[in-house]
């Protein structure tokens, strides 16, 4: 994978923002890997749910890249996010598959469903947006009483290591159709006394009729497996069962050790 050049070193057009404000390149980006990860969360289902899985629920859901596959697949789907474009994309997405347009604008710390799921997932990091110790358990408080008991849910994050250096930087392009958007992300400053990781991203979008470069700033709450631990433990309805890295394989389970950065979490609800 090439470089991408960091900010400022290139003449293409800029602009400063947040990048789920563009819902079309954000879901091009994040969504390339959409086949491995509609596999691995089904068969996740299968193996670790104690229910039959038909009603699927993700928080944070943005444009709903995995919710729209799932859909098709036949489980009935739901969603929400605080960002009301992104929310617009991804019923607009459902609709056009001939699906409810079941996503609404919500906060992942405080909302209640009308009925409890059999299973629900946020795979790529968004639950470390949340600033403070409260926030993420208020977050996995609404995640146990939105899950029916028998239930999973499956929670992707990066761990801070322990040992050895994090992963400096991170780069992926993806394309779809004429629209190519490649994406370079960075780590500013990590403040470990206040548990807070600065970000900067970019993504370089380019089609046959434009360039763009989107410039963002992000700020993530850091976890260690001591302190992601300790977050579980403050709702004890939801068990974790299991561990996996971000390859999504479901045949190898991983233990978390002292160097682990890619974990998704299987909380399971007790019954």
């Amino acid at each position: 994978m090439p470089r991408i050049p960091a900010a400022g070193t290139s003449s293409i057009p800029t602009v400063t923002g947040s990048i789920y404000d563009y819902p079309v390149y954000y879901d091009v980006i994040f969504g390339a890997d959409w086949r491995k990860e509609t596999h691995f969360l089904q068969a996740a289902f299968e193996k670790h749910a104690q229910r039959t899985v038909k009603t699927v629920f993700e928080p944070a859901c943005g444009t709903g890249r995995l919710l729209i596959k799932l859909g098709q697949r036949g489980y009935k789907v739901s969603g929400n996010d605080l960002n009301p474009r992104a929310v617009d994309y991804c019923n607009g997405r459902l609709k056009k598959a001939a699906l409810p347009a079941s996503v609404t604008v919500g906060d992942m710390t405080d909302f209640r469903l009308k009925k409890p799921v059999d299973a629900a997932f946020n795979l790529i990091n968004t639950v470390r947006h949340l600033p403070t110790e409260e926030a993420a358990v208020a977050h996995l408080r609404c995640m146990s009483e939105a899950l029916a008991p028998g239930g999973i849910y499956l929670l992707g994050l990066h761990l801070m290591p322990t040992q050895g250096r994090p992963i400096p930087n991170e780069s992926w392009l993806a394309k779809r159709g004429t629209l190519t958007v490649a994406s370079f992300m960075w780590t500013k400053k990590i403040d470990r006394p206040g548990r807070m990781e600065h970000l900067g991203m970019t993504l370089d979008v380019h089609t046959p009729t434009k360039q763009l470069r989107i410039e963002d700033e992000m700020h993530y709450r850091t976890y260690t497996a001591a302190q992601m631990n300790d977050l579980l433990a403050t709702v004890p309805t939801l068990e974790c069962i299991a561990t996996y890295d971000f390859l999504c394989d479901i045949h190898d389970p991983i233990t978390i050790g002292p160097r682990t950065e890619d974990v998704i979490f299987v909380l399971r609800k007790k019954k």
